[in-house]
């Protein structure tokens, strides 16, 4: 937790120097050209993820035991598959069309294999060891599964492998999809319980204003409340090869910041990006003949930060549904601690079981997102009753609250 007389310059070196687990995004507009995937990019990615590898976090560095010190722990989150996919089969005289999701896959398809074989090529020549793992939501959506799949990140990264993680495209449907590789890496800092998450992007940082509006915007160099951003306003257009653009990386960082860790968005394509940042805060030398890199966008993490438990289920998978509240409800919610009642609830759109995920909305404003206790049937039976009605309804087995306020997480990114 950031301390009060910490500036935002002093944090990012704090951290980057304390770090233990630190998740590293890198998009398909950094890592492919129109040729597929970039050789060069990708082995000058793997030497500057070795040595932040090797750079000891400061702790471990300070105590003088450098024998018995870990080195950092890392994962990757590659996109790059379709990219791939494309180019390799347009070199083979197959030109296709990458639009439906059906295409998406079987292009995924194609390219997963030589995505996973180049990172492995690359990683080699520095004795770092790879693992694929390849994700749908519904991975993460079951807590048994999510607990397993837990343990294989601790497991991997305790035997000093690199996990390498992408979306599995091949299988996902389009209610399993994360949507982007952005999101799933920022639900990967909830499950590996890193300390950092950098997103390498094609951008030089975060622009002060939509680049199609104002050309000339400054890059901001920090970003103190990133909850507080309009991101519609703020944000572009998506990248050309990619899925996400600003927008999703934001989405991402939002959410990483809301259980207390930084983000660090970087130009990805900059030569040694990663360790010349590292210098700029003093933890290493910068490589020969480059600066220190202290740009980039700094977005700081949330003062107060959530319970990651009430994170797992409010990103678990996409709300199946809307309750709409009145004012009383809003108020209660927002500024009592209060959970959501029968009474407050006027509106009700969707169709979700009970236990579902649920959109939480006032004057078409999103509150945040939570479990109900209800389906969609029984809540539109309930809904505006106070309890003694509702007990005539559905009889004494129910539940007083439509979401009970633990299961229930305000101003979520979604």
């Amino acid at each position: 937790m950031t301390a009060p007389t910490e500036d935002w310059r002093q944090e990012r070196a704090r951290v980057l120097a304390q770090a233990r687990v630190v998740v590293v995004k890198v998009g398909s507009a950094v890592l492919t050209d129109a040729q597929g995937l970039s050789m060069p990019v990708l082995e000058n990615l793997a030497g500057q993820l070795a040595r932040l590898r090797n750079l000891l976090p400061a702790a471990d560095a300070a105590s003088g035991s450098a024998g018995g010190a870990e080195p950092r722990r890392l994962v990757l989150v590659s996109s790059g598959a379709v990219a791939a996919g494309r180019a390799a089969l347009a070199t083979r005289g197959h030109v296709v069309e990458t639009t439906g999701l059906a295409a998406r896959q079987a292009a995924a398809a194609v390219g997963q294999g030589q995505l996973m074989q180049s990172w492995d090529k690359v990683f080699l020549a520095h004795r770092m060891p790879t693992a694929q793992v390849l994700l749908t939501r519904d991975d993460l959506r079951a807590r048994q599964r999510f607990l397993n799949a837990r343990n294989t990140f601790a497991e991997l990264l305790e035997w000093g492998v690199l996990p390498i993680v992408n979306e599995n495209d091949t299988v996902s449907i389009s209610e399993l999809k994360f949507g982007d590789n952005d999101c799933l890496a920022s639900l990967l800092v909830n499950l590996t319980g890193a300390d950092l998450f950098i997103n390498l992007t094609s951008a030089s940082g975060v622009l002060a204003a939509d680049p199609q509006k104002d050309p000339n915007a400054p890059i901001m160099d920090h970003i103190d409340d990133v909850a507080a951003l309009d991101l519609g306003q703020l944000c572009g257009g998506k990248t050309s090869v990619g899925t996400g653009g600003m927008y999703s990386k934001l989405l991402a960082a939002r959410r990483a910041a809301q259980i207390g860790v930084p983000t660090l968005i970087l130009p990805g394509r900059e030569p040694e990006i990663i360790t010349r940042a590292f210098a700029a805060s003093g933890i290493c030398p910068a490589p020969q003949g480059l600066e220190p890199f202290a740009g980039g966008t700094w977005v700081c993490p949330a003062r107060h930060a959530i319970p990651r438990r009430k994170f797992w289920l409010a990103y678990q998978s996409d709300p199946a549904g809307s309750v709409h509240v009145d004012a009383g409800a809003a108020k209660a919610l927002l500024h009592k601690g209060g959970s959501l009642l029968p009474g407050g609830v006027f509106r009700v759109e969707g169709s979700f079981q009970q236990g579902g995920l649920v959109r939480v909305l006032h004057e078409g404003q999103s509150l945040g997102v939570g479990l109900s206790n209800y389906s969609t049937s029984d809540l539109k039976k309930i809904m505006g009753l106070k309890r003694h009605e509702v007990a005539a309804i559905l009889g004494d087995a129910h539940y007083p609250e439509v979401i009970h306020r633990d299961n229930l997480l305000l101003d979520a990114a979604v």
